[in-house]
């Protein structure tokens, strides 16, 4: 019988890495494109719309874990979730207290339409192109809805980056004590953990590339983007490395 493979990663230290470098890319480079080089949010979100469902489609094809791959896809999605709430905001006036209740609503939607059509949510499951569609709705509004969560904490609520970060990483610990020291849901744990990982990370990314003015370090979000996107290239070589050295280890036993 053939076996099936998973088509996403295992959750270890360096999936939380990248998955917040990720999201940092997601927020500095979505003000990159659409501030500094003057493309606007409309022409900036088609861009990566469409970039988004090439990258997609590719890894649809693949049929399994390619870290390359995988990891080009939750860039682009952290880019493309982010313009989605900039542009409601933005464009269409739409409050962040009204984004982040009805991404919300909208998320835990989508988490009950694959639960009842596939009867688990567990990462280590999704081995089946239905799977990994439900997976990646979920992901790309959690992408939204986080960039929502971090903005209403930071300039709506006006707790600043840097105490909204901090706010975000002690929920995430919590949830890690949580799992290791009383044993809650691992799924549950993990997609609570997954949601906070956005807002963490945009609200590291606004912390850096913001003006001193605006409460930021004025790093720049061209040179934010650049140190976290050295850090991902570099952490997804690594794993491509060692997934090939684990593929081709039972055959150099075998010699």
């Amino acid at each position: 019988m053939k076996k099936i493979l998973n088509r996403v990663p295992e959750v270890t230290i360096p999936f939380w890495i990248i998955k917040v470098l990720a999201t940092t890319v997601g927020e500095t480079a979505a003000d990159f494109l659409s501030v500094t080089l003057n493309l606007g949010l409309s022409v900036t979100s088609n861009i990566m719309s469409c970039l988004l469902l090439i990258v997609l489609f590719n890894q649809f094809r693949l049929k399994r874990y390619v870290p390359v791959s995988y990891w080009i896809v939750v860039v682009f999605t952290s880019i493309t979730g982010t313009l989605i709430t900039d542009r409601l905001v933005d464009d269409l006036d739409v409050s962040l207290e009204t984004i982040t209740i009805v991404f919300s609503i909208i998320l835990l939607i989508v988490f009950v339409l694959w639960y009842v059509n596939e009867r688990t949510l567990a990462m280590h499951s999704i081995n089946t192109a239905k799977r990994e569609l439900f997976y990646w709705v979920a992901i790309l509004f959690t992408f939204a809805l986080g960039t929502a969560t971090g903005d209403l904490l930071a300039e709506a609520l006006k707790l600043g980056y840097g105490q909204s970060a901090l706010i975000f990483g002690a929920l995430i610990a919590v949830i890690t004590i949580g799992y290791y020291y009383f044993k809650i849901n691992s799924i549950l744990a993990f997609w609570f953990a997954y949601i906070l990982t956005r807002p963490l990370g945009a609200s590291i990314g606004d912390l850096l590339s913001q003006p001193v003015t605006n409460g930021g370090f004025g790093l720049s979000t061209v040179s934010t983007s650049m140190l976290f996107l050295s850090i991902i290239v570099s952490l997804v070589i690594y794993l491509s490395l060692k997934q090939k050295k684990s593929v081709s280890l039972p055959i150099d036993e075998q010699n």
